[in-house]
């Protein structure tokens, strides 16, 4: 048996946010605690994605938090909402600087950093020096590179400067955690060694997520909703998302296929342009719904048929896995994607849903109407049980656990 290990996490997100960095972290600080070790999280005041803070907290300089079975500090930032490059720069790097200083009194084995908040990652590289512990980085989103693909920074000389400060931060970690394989690939051409780097796959807690019938209570609150075949969009509306390509491209289905519902819900920095967008073009075939609480989403869940992924086109988005799929996966729930690469691999090699080119209006339309066939959406359904087995984020957390204490 491996000796008890203090682990120190920096992110900037965590619980009772809910996007997929803070659940992400949540449940699997939970599995290393239940396995013996120490765990302490330092992260902000929950403010994403609006930048404000939630009812019940109040900012002090530090302050623990007691609603957790592990240790958790929450140390003051600048808080912005989740839009606009620059502000969200400064809202980071308030937190890197933050959780730098907090961190220098935390007695630690090893510190763990994850991104894409990339002043996270400086945050640890800067622990790690002062405090003479190894570092780790969980690398879920390649940044700059992200952002360049959105359009919110050019490869100018700031961009080249982030990339010359991604690599040093790369070689400066003792271990390199990553969510897919392509990662792997495109960190190990930059001069890394593959051996350093560990690809541990996002997944979902099969307890939390199980096949359930369309919650009533929800249905009544959503007339609209009933009796028809629901495509939900669940997580943020940001600009990676493309979400206005969907709202453009459903328009076509108010009249052909009026049985067919969209519902989006969540927050992001495009939530509001997607408002004005659909009041523009006039669509009756939606429902936005602000964002729910992770305690209760899967009831949310429950209400769509499809579960609607997509992403802009963008050869950068061909790495990436987002973790949607796999509570939709659990949920029997059969995914609609607009992604390619890896992801599409994924949903394809498991018949867990239907795949159109990202942007490509008449392939989306295509599938949107595929997909309604009774006999296609059960084979579809059980794909997504297979998926969801094969991706179980308990042992998940335990292999990353194992990569985190190994020497």
């Amino acid at each position: 048996m491996k000796p008890v290990k203090k682990i120190l996490f920096l992110t900037d997100n965590f619980p009772p946010e809910v996007n997929a960095p803070a659940t992400r972290t949540y449940e699997h600080a939970i599995e290393w605690q239940n396995a013996g070790h120490e765990v302490t999280i330092i992260t902000s005041f929950p403010n994403y994605p609006k930048g404000k803070l939630f009812d019940g907290y109040k900012q002090h300089f530090w302050k623990s938090d007691d609603d957790f079975p592990f240790r958790v500090i929450r140390v003051w930032t600048i808080m912005f909402p989740n839009s606009g490059f620059l502000k969200r720069v400064i809202d980071q790097f308030s937190y890197a600087i933050m959780a730098f200083i907090v961190g220098l009194f935390i007695k630690t084995d090893v510190i763990v950093a994850t991104s894409p908040q990339f002043f996270t990652a400086v945050s640890g590289r800067w622990l790690s020096f002062f405090t003479r512990k190894a570092w780790i980085m969980e690398i879920r989103d390649l940044w700059p590179e992200t952002i360049a693909a959105v359009g919110a920074m050019n490869k100018g000389r700031i961009y080249r400067a982030l990339e010359r400060l991604e690599l040093r931060l790369y070689k400066s970690a003792s271990k390199l955690i990553v969510v897919t394989d392509s990662f792997k690939k495109k960190i190990s051409a930059r001069g890394i060694a593959p051996e350093k780097i560990s690809v541990h796959k996002n997944g979902v807690i099969l307890d939390k997520f199980k096949p359930r019938p369309k919650d009533t209570e929800l249905l009544r609150l959503m007339p609209e909703l009933e009796g028809k075949f629901v495509f939900a969009y669940i997580g943020t509306h940001g600009m990676t998302h493309g979400l206005d390509f969907i709202l453009k491209a459903i328009k076509q289905l108010e009249y052909s296929n009026p049985e067919i519902h969209f519902l989006f819900i969540g927050e992001g920095a495009e939530k509001q342009n997607l408002l004005e967008l659909s009041d523009k073009i006039e669509l009756t075939n939606i429902t936005f719904h602000p964002l729910v609480s992770k305690d209760v989403v899967s009831r949310y869940l429950s209400l769509m048929d499809v579960s609607l992924v997509n992403l802009k086109k963008s050869d950068t988005f061909k790495t990436v896995i987002p973790s949607k799929i796999f509570e939709a996966a659990a949920l029997q729930k059969p995914i609609l994607l607009g992604l390619e690469g890896e992801t599409k691999e994924i949903i394809e090699s498991y018949n867990a849903g239907l795949c159109f080119e990202p942007e490509n209006e008449s392939e989306f339309i295509e599938q949107c109407i595929t997909i309604l066939d009774n006999q296609r959406y059960q084979e579809l359904q059980k794909g997504c049980e297979k998926l969801a087995l094969d991706f179980d984020r308990k042992q998940i957390a335990l292999q990353i656990l194992n990569t985190i204490i190994s020497d």
